[in-house]
């Protein structure tokens, strides 16, 4: 054990009110740099109920994004501290990650069922565990930057380790919540007549033009636009570095997934959902805050299904969609059948997978263009990287403009939002400042 985390843990007033009130001055994880450059993690819950007399919690749960195994028949459980109220668990892990968190305590009766010899049926019953328990997570209330909310509902915590990649523009809605700048933000409704539904939109834009260079402004679309506008909202961010000058002034368009079933429809690859988008929803938002119609001045964004989409896009429509932004993107798709082999390899990885996409730019039956493409995968997503590198390698050999990367940390929104800033910013290098 480090020194500094002994000094908590084996501090002889451990779990006293006064403890705690220390520990939570100094803030939680606790991090320390060890010699080899990786840093030490100290996680730290505090039992409301009280030592393990008092207390019917009989393990907390860590979900750490990237880290704690899901599949595992026993998840990784934080250990109580003597008979204090203290849960503790450490892990060791490089420098440069990053990702979300969350805690979840359980009494008896709420652990995993056992595994036995149908190892089909042991793992669905572990999933449906997993699902019954998640609505038991909970942020650390010892982590001083803001918690948000998952995509089904829990409230996570952020853990950014020293030499993670910078995120600085984030820092007004981590430390105080910030939001869009009501004057920049409208929020709309399209009714598309093609695809049957309704849905919100939001329309931001940025930085400050005269009335004759609004037609030029470029434009970004963000797909699942529900998680930028409301979970980790986006709106300051953008501010900031635009202010900075790392981003151009532009109008961004947050498209609402609305649900999963809807998801799945329209953003794996669905031609129509393009059509409807380019034909409906863009002449709608240009009244409010006019844009570019010009292909290099035009992202389109886009995270797991959203990464597929926003490829499937740039590669249909290189005339409209000219520059591309995939965020570990889903190009498995459609071979669910993938993250089944996957798990049953060594190490999780199956170098050379591919998807549809992958396989019609690789035959080439997508039409000609030269995309600018920023692409990122995480070092921790197991086959995901394997897609992504064959999505590269393909795009590449068709003449294609790819910025790739690996960042360390996993499938995470946390992550995420440090490279869509990034990727803008390096799509839109090209351009000057307006």
């Amino acid at each position: 054990m480090a020194a500094a985390s002994a000094a908590w843990l084996q501090h002889h007033a451990a779990g006293t009110p006064q403890w705690w009130s220390e520990l939570a001055a100094a803030g939680a994880p606790l991090r320390e740099r060890l010699a080899d450059g990786n840093v030490r993690v100290t996680f730290l819950w505090r039992d409301p109920c009280g030592g393990p007399a008092t207390s019917p919690t009989v393990r907390v749960y860590a979900d750490v994004n990237s880290v704690t195994d899901h599949h595992s028949p026993q998840p990784q459980s934080l250990a109580r501290l003597g008979e204090t109220d203290v849960w503790w668990w450490q892990a060791i892990l490089p420098a440069d990650w990053r990702g979300s968190y969350a805690y979840i305590p359980v009494s008896a009766g709420q652990t995993p069922p056992a595994p036995d010899d149908d190892v089909r049926a042991s793992r669905q019953r572990h999933r449906e565990w997993w699902l019954s328990v998640m609505d038991k997570a909970v942020a650390d209330p010892l982590n001083p930057a803001c918690a948000y909310r998952s995509s089904w509902g829990a409230s996570l915590s952020p853990l950014h380790l020293p030499d993670a990649p910078d995120q600085s523009a984030w820092r007004a809605w981590d430390e105080a919540g910030q939001g869009a700048d009501p004057r920049r933000l409208t929020e709309i409704r399209w009714d598309s007549a093609v695809l049957g539904k309704a849905r919100r939109i939001w329309v931001y834009h940025t930085g400050d033009i005269s009335a004759g260079q609004w037609a030029e402004r470029p434009l970004a679309v963000l797909l699942d636009g529900q998680r930028w506008a409301e979970q980790l909202p986006v709106f300051a961010a953008l501010d900031e570095d635009t202010r900075r000058g790392r981003l151009p002034p532009a109008v961004y368009l947050l498209v609402d997934s609305m649900d999963g079933r809807n998801r799945e429809q329209d953003l794996p690859c669905n031609d129509a959902f393009w059509q409807a988008l380019q034909s409906e929803l863009l002449p709608q938002a240009a009244l409010i805050a006019p844009f570019s119609a010009r292909p290099d001045r035009t992202i389109v964004a886009g995270q797991s299904y959203g990464g597929l989409a926003a490829m499937h896009a740039g590669l249909h429509w290189p005339e409209r969609f000219g520059c591309v932004l995939s965020q570990s993107g889903s190009f498995w798709w459609p071979h669910v059948e993938l993250h089944e082999k996957a798990r049953a390899a060594s190490g999780r990885r199956l170098p050379g997978s591919s998807g549809w996409l992958a396989e019609r730019l690789a035959s080439g039956a997508t039409p000609p263009g030269h995309l600018r493409v920023f692409q990122e995968v995480g070092s921790r997503e197991e086959v995901m990287v394997d897609v992504n590198e064959t999505m590269r390698i393909a795009l590449e050999h068709a003449g294609h403009e790819v910025h790739y990367q690996l960042f360390e940390g996993g499938h995470d929104w946390l992550c995420w939002r440090g490279g869509l800033l990034q990727g803008l910013a390096c799509l839109w290098r090209p351009l000057a400042v307006l």
